[in-house]
């Protein structure tokens, strides 16, 4: 199995923790950007891996997010370990960071930047970062915050910061660097790539396309409450459940599910703003996969 090209970290993350693990047969690896349809995605596995809506256990303990520093490493390896079912685990590092192995599935959600970057906008507001600083054992800055930028300031600045996609992930830059990377393995046998719009549009073919995927027996009966079980507004009803939040990180689990539209992001600009997006993409990825994730005709 070689070993991934690069190691992404953060204050909060270390992609040096897939370092090791011991895969197994069936594997599923869900890698996808912040706020892109992650948890929608784990939800889905559970639903189609566990064949029922009530869960044994909370979602953030079903599909841990191993490259997560808040957790030791150990702790996380012992409970995908004891897990006896096909074992599905998140992850926000682009698969040039992850370990490849020919038994695993990966799974990679595109959602369109723009709506990506209005939701991560709303989340920044959600999270509790003196939790979040205590749990990762990082200081207290030493100035307060400034206050925040309106979304609507704060959107065309996201578009026009140029960073090194590598160590700023959640940029413009780095959305597409992470995706760029899946849709070049996208013909690759155990890779998936999954458009967020897709499963808004469709979400019965969808998880019914996965499961042939990666060969999960579903059921016919099982099929409508699946489904069901899957929508946006089942899973906000049940956000203390379903929440990426087991240690306290979030000020409200049911914000996190706070809208889950597409089109948001577009909306927020105007005709300059909007130009000077399509200029920064193009000269980002290529444009057979800005066309599908744009859903350019």
């Amino acid at each position: 199995m070689p070993a991934p090209s690069h190691r992404y970290r953060s204050h909060d993350e270390d992609s040096a923790r897939w370092n090791g693990f011991p895969f197994r047969d069936g594997d599923i690896v869900i890698s996808t950007r912040s706020k892109s349809g992650t948890t929608w995605m784990q939800m889905i596995c559970a639903l189609l891996v566990l064949r029922t809506p009530e869960l044994p256990a909370p979602l953030t303990e079903l599909s841990p997010w191993l490259d997560w520093l808040v957790e030791p490493r150990e702790t996380v390896y012992a409970r995908l370990d004891a897990q006896p079912h096909r074992r599905f685990i998140k992850t926000h590092t682009p698969l040039d960071g992850v370990p490849l192995d020919p038994r695993v599935h990966y799974v990679v959600v595109a959602r369109h930047p723009l709506d990506m970057a209005v939701s991560l906008y709303h989340q920044a507001g959600n999270l509790d970062r003196v939790r979040l600083r205590e749990l990762t054992g990082q200081a207290a800055p030493a100035a307060p915050p400034r206050a925040r930028l309106s979304l609507e300031r704060w959107l065309p600045s996201w578009v026009d910061r140029e960073v090194d996609p590598r160590a700023e992930l959640d940029s413009l830059p780095g959305v597409l660097w992470h995706l760029s990377d899946a849709w070049a393995r996208r013909h690759e046998p155990n890779v998936t790539l999954v458009h967020y719009d897709d499963l808004r549009a469709d979400l019965d073919g969808q998880m019914r396309r996965l499961a042939a995927r990666w060969g999960l027996a579903v059921p016919p009966e099982r099929w409508p409450v699946l489904v069901e079980a899957a929508t946006f507004d089942r899973m906000r009803e049940r956000a203390d459940r379903l929440a990426p939040d087991r240690l306290g990180v979030l000020r409200d689990r049911r914000a996190f599910f706070r809208h889950g539209g597409s089109g948001q992001g577009r909306d927020l600009l105007d005709a300059a703003a909007r130009a000077r997006y399509r200029e920064r993409t193009a000269a980002l990825a290529p444009p057979d996969l800005l066309a599908w994730l744009h859903r350019d005709s």
